[in-house]
């Protein structure tokens, strides 16, 4: 009898309208036939033509429950460019982590422990909170009080608070002459100037910095020591001994972004570790776990406590309570630890498609980025490479949106890695390298 398929395309539609919303638990398989009024064994034969289609998940002890809906595949190169490969956005998300953070959340589960996290929360958080950020935020020289932790609603949060703590309207701060586009945009809505600072192969040079703000006061500093977006350079530990002489020497606080730092395992100190009195440390949790569970932790030096707190509170970036719970239990229970390893072995197995796709060409890196800094062929223009490769359907990201002021922007992209399923980067990747080998004029678009 067919009769069990009718009664499951029934509950599949019911799924795919939304009246079954995912995770909403099936009753069990006695009650279900009862209501329904079919055999205990047609029951049965519903729940796992359901499973068949993906549609629903059984587990032990616990019942049968609507699966979440399935991500649609990545995008075939040979499909309109509507239909992008996207590197431009770089948010990893490492094989199994789902599974991962699930078994994590099945504390909150409690009514008591998920009242309290729905409850509101501030800038402070909570003393678990404070513990696990400690923890987590620690290296192997470096080690921040609980005390001193503030909570943001994300990282992107933590740095606005940080540069209007510092800056006042009007003022100036500066940033690496190639830097990460958010904190341009940061800057515009505080009314704050960005000043580029010259860089070379170990990062941002103290001696420019000096100079700029002898040029005219700059109220602090933004900086990217540990993976640089979007140059991918690590600053050694020599050039942030010498940065942090130099905040010193000229009374300035650096806003260090350390939002890539869990990648490199057993990396350099941070710069808070050689200027603990005169750097802001920002980090979050969206890069180490996923965009959709953002918390921005921030440790500021004890003289800037206050301002920064306040910063938070009135633009209104301070965290929730339910990120603040969950992040807290995910880093006590070892589940953070568990996906920064998978994912450090992500991003360096996708290095190594990169290598083997654009070996030969100019490309700037580290070993366990996400990203790559491509300087192309001088026939190419970044404009006129972005433009090609987005007629392939491959969005990259120009030299210009990393730029500062009115400089002339280098020839060269970004490219990030951690988007796309490994065989779509490597295709893609592949026809960028096609591209560049080509010549500008015979990819010009009819």
């Amino acid at each position: 009898m067919d009769d069990f398929r009718r009664v499951a395309d029934e509950l599949a539609a019911d799924i795919a309208a939304g009246r079954l919303r995912p995770g909403e638990r099936l009753p069990p398989q006695r009650a279900f036939a009862r209501r329904r009024g079919i055999a205990g064994s047609t029951a049965n034969r519903v729940y796992r033509e359901l499973a068949r289609r993906g549609l629903v998940v059984g587990e032990v002890g616990r019942g049968t429950f609507v699966s979440a809906a399935e991500r649609p595949p990545g995008p075939a190169l040979a499909e309109p460019a509507s239909a992008r490969v996207d590197l431009e956005l770089n948010h990893p998300v490492a094989p199994g982590q789902g599974a991962l953070l699930a078994e994590g959340l099945e504390r909150l589960r409690r009514p008591d422990v998920l009242a309290a996290a729905l409850g509101p929360a501030g800038v402070a958080g909570t003393a678990a909170a404070r513990e696990a950020a400690a923890a987590l935020l620690a290296t192997p020289g470096f080690r921040p009080a609980p005390s001193e932790v503030l909570f943001a609603g994300n990282g992107r949060q933590a740095i606005a608070a940080a540069v209007a703590a510092l800056v006042p309207a009007g003022g100036r701060l500066g940033v690496e002459a190639l830097t990460y586009p958010v904190i341009k945009g940061i800057a515009a809505r505080l009314g704050v100037t960005p000043v580029p600072i010259a860089m070379d192969g170990h990062g941002l040079r103290p001696d420019a910095l000096a100079d700029a703000h002898r040029a005219a006061p700059l109220g602090g500093v933004y900086v990217q020591p540990t993976l640089h977006n979007p140059c991918g350079t690590t600053m050694p530990q020599e050039r942030r001994a010498e940065l942090a002489g130099a905040l010193e020497r000229l009374g300035l606080h650096a806003v260090e972004d350390r939002v890539w730092a869990f990648l490199p395992a057993g990396g350099p100190e941070p710069l808070a570790a050689h200027a603990p009195h005169r750097t802001v440390l920002v980090d979050s949790l969206s890069k180490r776990l996923a965009p959709g569970l953002s918390l921005g932790f921030t440790v500021p030096p004890a003289a800037l406590a206050g301002r920064l707190a306040t910063a938070l509170r009135s633009g209104a970036w301070g965290p929730q309570g339910f990120a603040l719970e969950a992040a807290a239990g995910w880093i006590a229970d070892g589940t953070v630890e568990k996906v920064v390893r998978a994912k450090r072995a992500d991003a360096a197995s996708r290095q190594r498609i990169a290598a083997a796709c654009l070996e030969g060409a100019a490309v700037r890196s580290d070993p366990c980025s996400y990203f790559c800094w491509w300087e192309l062929p001088r026939r190419w223009r970044a404009e006129t490479f972005v433009a090609a490769a987005a007629r392939r359907g491959i969005a990259v990201t120009p030299a210009a949106a990393f730029v500062v002021g009115g400089a002339a922007a280098p020839r060269a992209v970004r490219f990030g890695l951690a988007s796309p399923p490994p065989d779509v980067l490597a295709r893609a990747l592949r026809t960028l390298a096609g591209i560049a080998a080509g010549d500008p004029d015979d990819d010009a678009p009819d």
